[in-house]
């Protein structure tokens, strides 16, 4: 039996399966939390990785493994390895202000045609721009810039700090993946490169980058095992549902996104769709919503009922919910973006105002702003031919059912499960097969 680990560390939790390569099966599983907050120490991170896989007994078995994980966070390193200040992830706005300033000096068509991004709060190369100008005592000792991944692949090598790892604080040693690189805001998925013009003038200064691994290749770790690249949680939640050209993944959970594969390259200067790469050699357009499962679970609250009554309602309403519109945003939104939106319900009439319109205005606006992204992506000539519902939200019956309607598209809701892990262990069975 060949066994391999992959490795999922979001937001939230660090998740392990080790999958027996001959029959896909999951043969264990491992999890522990990670703490709240947008911006944290990596070490949290290290320390749940290691007690995920020994809650996953271990992985003294496994022929290879694979991390994905959240994407966009900016760890940063000093010359002997050490992290230099918490890490500031995806969901840390102090950065906004840096976005606007990038976007000002470059121009958002050149920075789309150059990175496939135009800079948002959300990537990495705003959070440097950011510390060069908050904390110049720390930018100045910055010596590489990882992600989040890429920090714990390097970490589970042996790689670390000065005196405290095994095989010591070589940076040089730090690899990343197409996907994860794509979201940094300083990497050309075009042509493969890093853009050291924009991480100098993000971070005043040139740093050691990661080096990008082809979806092929893989480095070892101290026991000699294969270790896959990795890859940023959306593509690799795409690779564990086996996505291919034509598929558009929507995932419905706190937040929504939209992603696609394509087997070409994608830069929009309007900066609604993120031009970043996949797993597989492909690229990934993607487009986030900020109002999604939320949506159910305010209006669950509203109406006093739990997510499957919520769910009877809307289904119990006519389609258009009887002229009853919520626009959701509840929370403002980023696509389109307007961040000081709110959310508004409108078309209220005495015939009109019922719980389960209500319900159904609520399913169906969180689809129509799911469905913008769809719409965005089809706009700039990306073929869609079947949708894959994933997220907390597709376990509601009536999203299921109401979805093809709104999004345009044929949809398929796989079984609930692990997809960025178990995309991640696909990763490491592909590097096994391939050694």
């Amino acid at each position: 039996m060949t066994l391999v680990m992959g490795v999922d560390s979001s937001t939230q939790s660090c998740k392990v399966v080790v999958v027996d390569t001959a029959s896909g099966s999951v043969v264990r599983t491992g999890r522990a939390a990670h703490p709240d907050g947008t911006a944290v120490d990596p070490e949290v991170w290290w320390r749940a990785l290691n007690a995920a896989i020994a809650d996953a007994g271990g992985m003294d078995d496994v022929d290879a493994w694979s991390v994905g994980g959240q994407q966009h966070g900016m760890v940063v390193l000093d010359d002997s390895g050490s992290v230099i200040r918490d890490a500031l992830l995806w969901n840390d706005t102090r950065s906004a202000g840096a976005a606007e300033e990038l976007i000002a000096e470059f121009g958002a068509t050149a920075l789309a045609a150059r990175t496939g991004l135009v800079p948002v709060a959300s990537f990495t190369i705003t959070k440097l721009r950011w510390l060069r100008d908050a904390e110049p005592q720390n930018a100045a000792r910055v010596a590489a810039v990882a992600l989040p991944h890429d920090w714990l692949t390097w970490r589970l090598r042996g790689y670390g700090p000065a005196g405290g790892s095994a095989r010591g604080p070589v940076l040089d040693e730090l690899v990343t993946d197409r996907s994860d690189a794509s979201g940094t805001g300083y990497w050309n998925p075009a042509d493969g490169g890093y853009d050291r013009e924009l991480l100098t003038a993000a971070l005043g200064r040139d740093a050691v980058l990661p080096r990008v691994l082809g979806p092929a290749e893989s480095v070892a770790d101290a026991a000699s095992r294969r270790v896959a690249p990795g890859a940023g949680d959306n593509a690799a939640a795409a690779l564990g549902l086996g996505a291919e050209p034509g598929d558009v993944v929507v995932s419905i959970g706190t937040s929504g996104t939209v992603c696609a594969i394509s087997r070409a390259p994608i830069a929009d200067p309007s900066g609604t769709v993120a031009g970043f790469a996949d797993a597989t050699g492909h690229f990934l357009p993607l487009v986030a919503t900020l109002n999604a499962a939320r949506v159910l679970d305010v209006t669950a609250a509203l109406l006093g009922v739990g997510h499957d009554e919520l769910s009877d309602l809307a289904l119990h309403a006519p389609a258009g919910a009887g002229g009853l519109t919520l626009l959701p945003y509840f929370e403002g939104e980023r696509t389109p973006n307007l961040p000081d939106a709110t959310a508004s319900l409108t078309g209220m009439t005495l015939a009109s105002t019922t719980r389960a319109n209500l319900a159904r205005a609520a399913v169906e606006g969180m689809l129509r702003g799911l469905g913008a992204g769809l719409d965005a992506l089809r706009d700039l000539g990306i073929p869609l031919e079947r949708a894959l519902l994933i997220g907390g939200g597709a376990q509601s019956e009536a999203v299921r059912r109401i979805a093809p309607e709104i999004l345009g598209v044929p949809v398929e809701v796989p079984a609930p499960g692990e997809y960025v892990a178990l995309g991640a262990a696909r990763q490491a069975a592909s590097v096994v097969a391939g050694h």
